[in-house]
């Protein structure tokens, strides 16, 4: 099985990817710093890929079983990068493979970090990636931060359900 982390950066599901014995993990991200830090706590990286890339404009060169994006989504706030990314989904993506993306929900805040974010429902999200992409599971989140703000979250499960990559 082979699984991406869109946005990964720093994040330790890498590291935990590797404890369970994964046979193929790449991650994604802008900051070549975040990627830095995630390989400096790992005692082997021979099975992982990092990548250094805004995820609008890379160029997959596999496909994955498993696509997991943790809030790099909600940050697309233009038309054209988010079917930027959908290209980019379905052109990485194994038909059968599931794609997990995690987005502020319609409650959810309207910046982080001070950018502002587009908030979705599992609905308003299948639209957006369109009928390439099944809606097989969703779940709300409520996620407590560092300084105590809660930040709603609600992340939905796709499955890849066939055809070619849209050509947009």
């Amino acid at each position: 099985m082979s699984v991406i982390d869109i946005g990964g950066g720093a994040s330790r599901l890498v590291d935990a990817l590797m404890d369970a014995g994964q046979a193929h993990v790449s991650v994604l991200d802008l900051s070549s710093a975040a990627l830095g830090a995630a390989k400096s706590r790992l005692a082997d990286t021979a099975h992982v890929q990092w990548v250094v890339s805004d995820v609008t404009a890379w160029t997959p060169d596999r496909e994955y079983d498993l696509w997991h994006d943790r809030a790099a989504f909600h940050f697309l706030t233009t038309a054209v990068d988010q079917q930027a990314y959908v290209r980019v989904l379905a052109r990485a993506l194994k038909v059968g493979g599931k794609a997990v993306i995690g987005t502020f929900a319609m409650d959810g805040p309207e910046k982080c970090s001070g950018l502002p974010v587009t908030r979705y429902d599992p609905e308003s999200l299948q639209a957006v990636l369109g009928e390439q992409f099944g809606l097989a599971t969703t779940r709300r989140h409520e996620h407590t931060t560092p300084w105590g703000t809660v930040q709603k979250f609600q992340f939905s499960t796709f499955e890849k359900v066939g055809g070619q990559a849209p050509r947009h």
